[in-house]
């Protein structure tokens, strides 16, 4: 496997605050990039488009001998071609393209920001087949890692500072469909100290979905 590639990134590894970029320069960096797509290329949304497609089609897949062999040596191949393109975490291009559904990253059921500021993050998530659970429901850890990443937006906005989850409470109030565009609301309640209080919705409609309630830290400088 080569070495990752140092590139662009934005600050170097020697300038971030607890692994993660500052806020200040990853606010102004959004500004910036809403209409630069050079990090990854004109075709990075439709290459993470169809790992997606990959994705769920393998989750109900149920292939036979020989296809099982065919499609391993095939993906085999495309690994090893991507083994050529691999960059480091800090020159990746999910941090920045605010103009893909979750920022290009697959880690994450894929969602579009509606509105980020003070009263919250207003925002559209769909689970797709990848993120089945079970009788075309979502499953439940799918449903917290969308919460959570939110939830930290929502608290990184109303602190003005990098955070880290502490604490995530799900309460799962009914079915949550998947390939259903949905609503998630995340807001913060208060903050004392370096403690920041967020809570969240998911609506299908007017049908509440799930709820959660969060505990964010906000970290010091160099803090892991």
């Amino acid at each position: 496997m080569n070495e990752p590639q140092t590139g662009d990134a934005l600050p170097s590894k020697e300038h971030h605050e607890g692994g993660f970029r500052p806020m200040p320069e990853l606010i102004a960096a959004h500004e910036a990039a809403k209409d630069d797509i050079s990090r990854g290329g004109p075709h990075y949304g439709q290459f993470i488009e169809q790992v997606r497609g990959l994705m769920d089609r393998v989750r109900l897949a149920s292939p036979s001998d020989d296809l099982a062999v065919e499609a391993i040596g095939l993906l085999k191949q495309l690994n090893d071609k991507l083994d050529d393109a691999l960059v480091d975490e800090w020159s990746t291009p999910n941090w920045t393209r605010f103009d893909l559904p979750a920022r290009g990253n697959i880690t994450l059921p894929p969602f579009v920001i509606d509105h980020v500021g003070e009263r919250g993050v207003d925002a559209r998530v769909t689970f797709r087949t990848y993120h089945l659970g079970g009788n075309t429901a979502a499953h439940g850890g799918q449903i917290a890692i969308a919460f959570d990443d939110l939830l930290g937006m929502a608290a990184a906005v109303h602190a003005g500072a990098v955070t880290r989850t502490a604490s995530l409470t799900v309460d799962y109030r009914s079915i949550t469909p998947l390939n259903t565009e949905l609503k998630v609301r995340t807001w913060a309640e208060r903050q004392e100290g370096r403690k920041v209080y967020v809570r969240a919705t998911l609506h299908d409609g007017e049908r509440l979905c799930a709820e959660a309630n969060g505990l964010f830290i906000v970290l010091k400088p160099g803090q892991p």
